[in-house]
């Protein structure tokens, strides 16, 4: 059953869903989780040795075991999943039935330019490229995920996207349906 106090946080790496993430669970009043770290605390490593130590296909069971997790827990909270993280395992359909998915639809060129170097060597699926082979890399993976990210409940695009934005957005969710 769908519950509009869980907000699910999609879109590319760099989209600000951390960000903005964090801003609206302090607004909102209610804790703020990232997949990412959920899946470090979970393995007691960085995601940058996961992927080379034990793939990306036990990685991505490995974010659909977290999702469904958090998404079966009975608590209001604000989760921002990692850029992949919709696209594989169903795990946009899960979202979808079980919170308030967002798609934060934000310009390539301003991805970019908040990727600095140091970024770029957390996110494993850039490591060693360079300025030019990152744009192609993020065009490549907007083209196959934007059908996933659509999916989402709310959609929201631009490169200022701001917690009121989200908020006002979200509330239509909170009434309550006869």
């Amino acid at each position: 059953m769908m519950d509009p106090r869980k907000i699910v946080l999609v879109g590319m790496p760099g989209s600000g869903k951390s960000t903005l993430g964090k801003e609206l669970a302090t607004r909102l009043n209610v804790p703020f989780y990232d997949l990412d770290d959920l899946i470090e605390e979970k393995e007691g490593k960085k995601i940058a040795s996961l992927f080379p130590e034990k793939g990306e296909g036990y990685f991505r069971k490995l974010e659909t075991a977290v999702i469904s997790e958090m998404l079966g827990r009975d608590e209001a909270f604000v989760l921002a999943t990692g850029g992949g993280a919709p696209c594989y395992n169903d795990n946009m359909k899960l979202i979808n039935s079980t919170g308030v998915s967002v798609f934060l639809d934000v310009p390539l060129n301003h991805i970019l330019e908040r990727l600095t170097q140091s970024q770029v060597e957390l996110r494993p699926l850039f490591s060693g490229m360079d300025t030019s082979e990152i744009i192609l890399k993020l065009k490549n993976m907007y083209v196959e995920r934007c059908a996933f990210y659509e999916k989402a409940k709310i959609k929201l695009r631009g490169e200022d996207i701001s917690p009121e934005l989200l908020i006002s957005s979200w509330m239509p969710f909170l009434k309550i349906k006869p």
